[in-house]
């Protein structure tokens, strides 16, 4: 009995310690210190972020018409719209008709001036039958000759000019 009551008593008298568990100072000081880097690094990156989003340019948002004309055919006339996506940057979607003529227009257009519109994503033409696709980037810029912006890349599949403008 006595054996019994010590092997107990031996038994509570460890049980019962608290286990110490090793912390290393240098680590904790050293998980706080990037903590707080990242902490200054996540507000100056939300302020570029805050920035880059602002229009340097007036907005371009919303319908603008659209026209396109070749050498030989009356003016098509339709709309575009602009859908910002911030920082002067815009997905645009838009068409034309004339007839059984068509121009369609999707992508995505960057201002970089106010006379420079860069577009990338795909132009479809529809012309006496035949499709014409442009894909890639291109550039829309202001000729100063009325209120609106003209491809650059003017001549289409077939050697021939067309005039592909956007008004503002």
């Amino acid at each position: 009995m006595k054996y019994l009551f010590a092997l107990i008593l031996a038994f509570f008298c460890f049980s019962c310690t608290k286990k110490e568990t090793a912390v290393d100072p240098l680590i904790t000081a050293e998980h706080k210190r990037i903590e707080s880097l990242n902490v200054i690094r996540t507000k100056i990156n939300d302020s570029i972020a805050l920035k880059n989003s602002i229009n340097k340019f007036e907005s371009l948002e919303g319908k603008h018409k659209l026209s396109f004309s070749t050498e030989e055919n009356l003016p098509f006339k339709g709309e575009i719209f602009f859908e910002s996506v911030g920082g002067d940057k815009y997905n645009v979607e838009g068409s034309a008709t004339s007839g059984k003529n068509t121009l369609k227009i999707k992508g995505k257009i960057r201002r970089v001036s106010k006379k420079h519109l860069n577009f990338e994503g795909e132009i479809t033409q529809n012309i006496g039958g035949k499709s014409y696709k442009r894909t890639g980037k291109t550039t829309f810029f202001d000729e100063h000759k009325a209120n609106f912006w003209r491809l650059q890349n003017k001549v289409n599949g077939e050697g021939f000019v067309d005039y592909i403008d956007i008004h503002f």
